[in-house]
């Protein structure tokens, strides 16, 4: 990203993004689109030098939207796709047929170090809203709400004797966090934010972080067989809650879904509440597998 008219720098590791100056004359800038507008199946044109080829072009679609928990970065809504992106080609604008750039090249998928039909691209509304506050602030504030939450499967559903499975479940809240101040509770599951609706957990948690701290906000979740309405006011993420927040990634990395046991957990597994956890999910393959954990353990 670069700017005429700012001279801030910065950079935002858990985003992978960063604001440069150039300085330039005569250079065109290309107009910004709206990724939010990008369709599966759409056209669009991928711009580099991979491999060290300069000026390279390659053509392709839109295959996904929205892929998080991936593990390339800490806050991630990328755009997959498969035009091909190379060795060299990260950083490189993604554009669509009217010339707009809809994302930044960023990562392959491959077994072989080369294409394989998967990209990853940043969307460019989340590059913008970035970048935005780097050329203004020279850092990012990112909003905190204090829970610790899970994709709500199948089984989940089944252990909290929930109707349907729709939504991420809340698996713990923090002590004093803007969560807890608002009432809301283990066991609660989040179904919409901000009047949208939630369907995973990379997406709520960068819907999060993007909002300004100190803004009120509406929850709605279900409590039991009950829908509710909670304001919450969001809060301001630190360094500190931001390690908090690596220590559960690092579980997911092992790959464990985990689930704080509940007075209701307690019973069923003839445990003690609030001491330990239940293993929810195990990944086929993974470091957790191969120790032979499994679920319930």
């Amino acid at each position: 990203m670069s700017t005429m008219q700012q001279t801030r720098e910065g950079m935002d590791p858990q985003s992978d993004i960063a604001a440069l100056v150039i300085e330039t004359g005569g250079l065109m800038a290309l107009p910004l689109g709206d990724s939010g507008k990008l369709e599966v199946g759409e056209w669009v044109v991928a711009i580099g030098n991979p491999f060290g080829l300069s000026n390279t072009l390659t053509v392709g679609v839109v295959s996904a939207k929205g892929r998080t928990s991936l593990g390339i970065s800490d806050y991630e809504d990328f755009i997959q796709t498969d035009a091909a992106i190379n060795p060299g080609n990260s950083g490189g604008p993604l554009v669509n047929l009217d010339g707009e750039v809809v994302g930044i090249s960023t990562v392959l998928f491959s077994r072989s170090g080369g294409y394989m039909g998967v990209g990853f691209v940043i969307p460019i509304n989340l590059a913008k809203g970035i970048a935005n506050q780097l050329i203004e602030h020279g850092e990012v504030t990112r909003g905190y709400l204090g829970v610790v939450i899970q994709a709500l499967t199948p089984e989940l559903a089944e252990l909290f004797d929930l109707k349907q499975n729709k939504g991420i479940l809340v698996a713990q809240v923090s002590e004093n966090s803007p969560a807890a101040r608002a009432g809301l509770r283990q066991g609660d599951v989040i179904t919409a934010y901000q009047g949208s609706p939630v369907t995973d957990v990379g997406g709520f948690r960068n819907r999060v972080s993007l909002t300004q701290p100190g803004s009120r906000e509406k929850l709605t979740v279900i409590r039991g067989d009950k829908l509710r309405s909670i304001s919450v006011t969001i809060g301001k993420l630190t360094e500190e809650k931001l390690i908090a927040q690596g220590s559960t990634k690092r579980v997911e990395e092992l790959g464990l879904a985990v689930q704080t046991i509940t007075s209701q957990l307690a019973e069923q597994f003839n445990a003690r509440s609030g001491e330990g956890v239940v293993v929810t999910k195990v990944e086929p393959g993974s470091i957790a597998a191969r120790q032979v954990l499994n679920p319930e353990s």
